[in-house]
């Protein structure tokens, strides 16, 4: 097991297979921040905030929608 060309071939063979990865590695990552760079200017079009409701109005959605399970649960009978 002293080969000198054994050492070599396992080296080579270790060092093509990181640069596989590595290359996967960076590929995946190259997508990954052009996807984030594709949302980034999808929010940033003036028409693209319109459609979105502003924080008063979700507050708002938010304690109707709790005003009507209270009712809810009063027109059931269930002790709050």
């Amino acid at each position: 097991m002293t080969d000198p060309i054994l050492y070599v071939t396992m080296a080579a063979a270790a060092l093509a297979g990181l640069a596989m990865v590595t290359y996967a590695v960076l590929t995946g990552w190259r997508g990954w921040l052009a996807l984030k760079h594709q949302e980034l200017h999808a929010h940033a079009e003036p028409g693209a905030m319109q459609n979105l409701p502003n924080a008063s109005a979700r507050i708002e959605m938010a304690d109707l929608k709790e005003r009507i399970r209270k009712l809810e649960a009063i027109a059931a009978g269930v002790d709050l």
